[in-house]
């Protein structure tokens, strides 16, 4: 099989930080042909494709639901390509990407429910009791945080069906609609400052704060502390 291009829904703003050693982790770890940025490219970054998008200041899910559409209608974008966000970091050699979920949307919605409410885990609840509709009663749930190999047909025709909700969980609806299948693991977001967090996973995730301020933050930074040949400026 042909080696994957990678893409990367950028928001518009700052130097972004985690995206410079997401890069470094991917260029050392994860077989790619190229690194694509939809929607905004730091002025550091290089050795990109580039796909400019509008953000209008619309909500970051309907942002990321255009990079996507954009991505799977792109000619120059492989098909399949790997799908990853900027705090998402490979921290062991792969061969290649495998297929993650999270078991089951129920398990992780009432893992939410006890902690939050609001638009996200609304959005996982419509988008379960969508994929029941389709025939899916007890869908998984591949909203982790870890790239995922993505089809281009499959992804937009899972949301053409989910173009009626504004909080689609996209990940999700192709890999049900799509039956990719895959191993289920634990997320690997860190959201706190502490040294608690599962280090023998080759994957790990970050909140801007946990970055900058946490130990997982000074973790990634020492492991790869060697600029990419992403990276058209040295500063660390």
């Amino acid at each position: 099989m042909e080696v994957p291009d990678l893409v990367v829904p950028v928001r518009e703003g700052a130097v972004n930080q985690q995206l410079r050693y997401a890069l470094r982790s991917w260029e050392a770890h994860l077989p790619h042909r190229r690194v694509w940025l939809i929607g905004y490219r730091p002025a550091w970054v290089g050795g990109v494709g580039f796909v400019p998008t509008l953000q209008t200041g619309g909500t970051k899910f309907a942002n990321t639901t255009l990079a996507m559409r954009h991505a799977c209608q792109s000619a120059e974008i492989s098909d399949p390509f790997l799908w990853a966000n900027d705090d998402m970091f490979v921290m062991e050699p792969l061969d290649r990407m495998p297929m993650l979920h999270r078991g089951p949307v129920r398990d992780v919605e009432r893992q939410y429910a006890e902690h939050a409410s609001g638009v996200y885990l609304r959005g996982m609840r419509e988008t379960r009791e969508l994929l029941a509709e389709y025939g899916h009663e007890d869908p998984l749930s591949y909203e982790l945080h870890v790239p995922m190999a993505i089809g281009k047909q499959g992804m937009l025709s899972a949301l053409e069906v989910g173009q009626r909700l504004d909080v689609l969980h996209k990940r999700t609806a192709y890999g049900v609609l799509s039956r990719v299948g895959g191993e289920q693991i634990r997320d690997v977001k860190v959201m706190h400052r502490g040294p608690r967090f599962d280090r023998s996973t080759p994957f790990l995730s970050t909140m801007p704060d946990s970055f900058d301020n946490g130990e997982v933050g000074r973790l990634i930074r020492a492991q790869f502390a060697k600029p990419s040949a992403y990276e058209t400026t040295r500063r660390l």
